[in-house]
């Protein structure tokens, strides 16, 4: 009779054991909505001059009518990406800043949402460019040292 009872007693606290444990997995579960749509979408993909990405850069985007408040904000993925979807058309300004490091360009947007033009916006220094460069720091070198050569008089 204890044998039976103590089996009784077992059987029921290995059925309340599964029956909590499964209990609060259904009075915790919460429903879930996706929803998808296809809107255009600008892609913004920022690197520094290496070619490395900039990761988890600092975005923020401008829209054509406020060009003082970023309309959208948030930072670069892992490989140096950020997207947003335009709502009107016009040039939108996007700043992308890291470290110090940073640029802000100008997107051109249609009306259908797309990018007007492709464009990378480099800041590196064309041949012309590079040339006047050199010119000039050499000219003031040049002129610096003219003016502490003349001693004084």
């Amino acid at each position: 009779m204890i044998w039976r009872s103590a089996a009784t007693n077992l059987l029921s606290l290995a059925g309340a054991v599964v029956g909590g444990l499964s209990l609060p997995a259904i009075a915790l579960a919460h429903g879930v909505l996706i929803q998808a749509r296809n809107a255009p979408a600008v892609l913004i993909e920022a690197a520094y001059d290496s070619g490395e990405p900039m990761v988890n850069a600092q975005v923020q985007v401008y829209a054509p009518n406020d060009p003082q408040t970023p309309i959208f904000t948030g930072v670069t993925d892992a490989v140096g990406r950020y997207t947003f979807t335009p709502d009107q058309p016009g040039n939108w300004e996007v700043s992308v800043r890291q470290a110090g490091h940073g640029d802000i360009t100008v997107v051109p947007v249609a009306a259908d949402n797309t990018i007007t033009q492709d464009f990378t916006n480099s800041t590196e220094l064309t041949g012309v460019q590079r040339f006047i460069t050199a010119g000039a720091v050499i000219w003031g070198c040049i002129g610096t040292a003219l003016y502490f050569r003349r001693g004084k008089r």
